[in-house]
């Protein structure tokens, strides 16, 4: 009798054993087969990419479409207002647009909708076209997944830089020189 219990015993030690290293090469197996697929985490846009065109109201209700602006420079910045990154560059990018405004088109891409946006230009005194993306459908098309994100494009429309990141108004001399 008492064989028999070691006996029965040492078969269930051994019977879970056996099934806790299967659990664990299955394991190990699965997390190597997720290791090997390739994942594509689209950045959007590329440098030297058509830029996708678009048409949004500014503050004011203007439309303004991209493809109507071929022919000149543009900074396209997309931003929030509670972003602190995107407040630090609007003192910058205010002064830039003084200096440059001529040189360079700014279009300062809203992405939030719950908040006032008037009032925020208002008090930052920014009077370079904002325009307000409400559905996030340019966003989306941009695939803007840190703010602020800044693309440069030239006058063929074709993108010539992308930063992500607040700017200094050097930075952004210094990406506009490049177009």
């Amino acid at each position: 009798m008492f064989k028999r219990v070691t006996a029965s015993l040492t078969f269930l030690v051994l019977l879970a054993i056996g099934i806790s290293y299967g659990i664990k090469d299955a394991e190990t197996e699965n997390k190597s087969d997720a290791a090997a697929i390739p994942v594509n985490l689209d950045q959007g846009p590329e440098v030297g990419s058509k830029a996708p065109d678009f048409q949004l109201p500014t503050l004011d209700g203007e439309i303004i479409r991209l493809s109507d602006l071929k022919g000149k420079k543009i900074m396209l910045n997309f931003w929030t207002t509670w972003c602190p990154p995107c407040k630090a560059e609007m003192p910058d990018m205010q002064k830039f647009y003084t200096e440059e405004g001529e040189q360079i088109k700014i279009l300062a891409v809203n992405i939030d909708t719950d908040y006032d946006v008037a009032g925020f230009v208002k008090e930052m005194k920014i009077n370079f076209p904002v325009l307000l993306d409400n559905d996030e459908s340019v966003m989306k098309q941009y695939r803007i997944l840190t703010i602020p994100t800044t693309f440069f494009i030239d006058e063929n429309g074709t993108i010539q830089n992308k930063f992500i990141g607040a700017m200094s108004i050097d930075k952004m001399k210094e990406l506009t020189q490049e177009l």
